[in-house]
């Protein structure tokens, strides 16, 4: 399987963790629930993670084999406070609070 194939084969799932995180918005360091989901996953998927940078950070660390080299993933997890005014099924369950700025996609990548 190539890398697309593996991307196409799991996007129902980023998609549900992106609908996810965008029904739950959290604001800059109030990141808890956010920070659980991100963390989960990462360790669903066997990627080693430290928690609590910046309070709310959760960063996954990828490597390849025995190589001391390695990638940091990050992404912005935190909403904005302004109010949605969507209503599809996924749209911010907490008033005044709402991804505007894509941090959702981003983390669900």
């Amino acid at each position: 399987m190539n890398v697309i194939d593996s991307i196409v084969t799991q996007a129902a799932g980023i998609a549900a963790v992106r609908r996810d995180i965008h029904a739950h918005p959290e604001l800059c360091f109030e990141e808890v629930r956010t920070a659980d989901v991100v963390a989960q996953k990462l360790t669903e998927w066997g990627i080693p993670i430290h928690r609590g940078l910046g309070k709310t950070g959760v960063v996954g660390i990828v490597k390849n084999g025995t190589s001391s080299r390695a990638v940091g993933l990050r992404a912005d997890i935190d909403a904005l406070p302004m109010t949605e005014h969507n209503h599809f099924a996924h749209a911010s369950t907490h008033p005044g609070k709402m991804h505007a700025c894509g941090h959702d996609g981003h983390t669900a990548m």
